[in-house]
């Protein structure tokens, strides 16, 4: 036999509409912490593009000098000494603590102080504050200047100029001419695609502002003791082990966007896949081969760094041209890492707020 209904009461309908209240406002609350999300990473991009970043040939600059990185190099190095050990199991073990140490003086008072904004100075507090925090992990403007300065000198002939631009690429560019000089800016541009653009942001999508200084740490950590020279092979071998493992699938990463990046502006897609999978183990780095080759491939040219390693074939000249030409693919491939990226915000924001 069915049940008699009872009509709703004053109460019951008080209580259908609090928890809607609840519902709504969670909702509300939601996409309000998505927004902020993908609002703090646009601006960061936004705010690099108009400052930039203070040029490592000018570290008397008082820019330069407060800039994190240049504070995560100093500790690393101020600390190391006392971790150094002669036995090569102990200097490793030593590694490892040296790496952690540097990473949580950084990455702790970043998540812990951006939670503490958040949750007693509220919303718009925090995503200044993270947008300038951001910010401080990516690098594009700095690069795009020294890019069309190097471009520019080249084309003009005045190769005095253009070295000056090369040094990035760890390279001594006294006697570089100019399709070595080239190389070495288009070289150093696909590189740092992982480095300072597409891991910094991933990082980000995933574990928050605080998830972007990690890597920007453990980047420092390898830029500073990660060699294979007899004085760091072993005390440096955690942090670069590290870096190669943070890496890993922004590199594979980079390289495709850099062959869908040139198939949206007409470039030779098809010759960027097949280097990047051709020669992208022959150089050092288990990483940055990828989107070094594929950006060979990409413009159709060789890529040299003498006595280590040759990507790509010379089925083009390398002018100065290509350098205008790698920029463009490489602002494309950022572009299309950003949207990639909103989808992840998305999902990682609904469930979890990483400072």
């Amino acid at each position: 036999m069915l049940q008699d209904h009872k009509p709703l009461t004053a109460i019951d309908t008080d209580k259908f509409s609090n928890i809607s209240e609840m519902y709504q406002s969670s909702v509300v609350i939601q996409i309000l912490t998505v927004l902020i999300a993908v609002c703090v990473l646009i601006l960061a991009i936004v705010a690099d593009l108009l400052i930039g970043d203070p040029s490592p040939t000018t570290p008397w600059k008082l820019q330069y000098k407060l800039h994190p990185t240049v504070w995560m190099g100093k500790l690393t190095k101020t600390i190391e000494p006392y971790f150094k050990s002669q036995n090569p199991k102990l200097a490793k073990l030593n590694g490892v603590f040296l790496a952690l140490i540097v990473i949580l003086t950084f990455t702790l008072p970043v998540y812990f102080g951006l939670m503490f904004i958040y949750t007693w100075l509220g919303f718009l507090f925090y995503a200044l504050i993270a947008v300038i925090i951001l910010k401080l992990t990516i690098c594009i403007k700095l690069e795009t200047d020294w890019a069309k300065a190097a471009a520019k000198a080249i084309e003009s002939g005045d190769l005095e100029e253009a070295r000056k631009y090369s040094h990035f690429s760890r390279r001594d560019s006294k006697d570089l001419t100019g399709p070595q000089i080239s190389s070495a800016v288009i070289e150093s541009m696909a590189e740092n695609l992982i480095d300072f653009k597409l891991s910094p942001m991933l990082s980000y999508a995933f574990l928050g502002v605080s998830g972007a200084i990690a890597f920007r740490v453990v980047n420092t950590l390898d830029g500073m003791v990660g060699f294979k020279d007899s004085e760091h092979i072993n005390i440096g071998w955690f942090s670069a082990t590290l870096d190669t493992v943070v890496n890993y699938v922004p590199a594979r990463l980079a390289a495709v966007l850099i062959v869908l990046a040139s198939a949206l502006l007409g470039e030779d897609y098809k010759t960027a896949w097949a280097f990047a999978r051709r020669d992208h183990a022959k150089t050092p780095s288990r990483n940055h081969g990828w989107p070094m080759a594929a950006m060979a491939g990409a413009l159709c040219v060789q890529l040299e760094k003498p006595g280590q390693y040759v990507l790509g074939e010379p089925l083009e000249e390398l002018t100065a041209n290509k350098i205008i030409r790698a920029l463009k693919i490489r602002n494309i491939a950022i572009i299309l890492c950003v949207l990639l990226i909103l989808p992840i915000l998305l999902l990682t924001r609904l469930y979890i707020f990483p400072y």
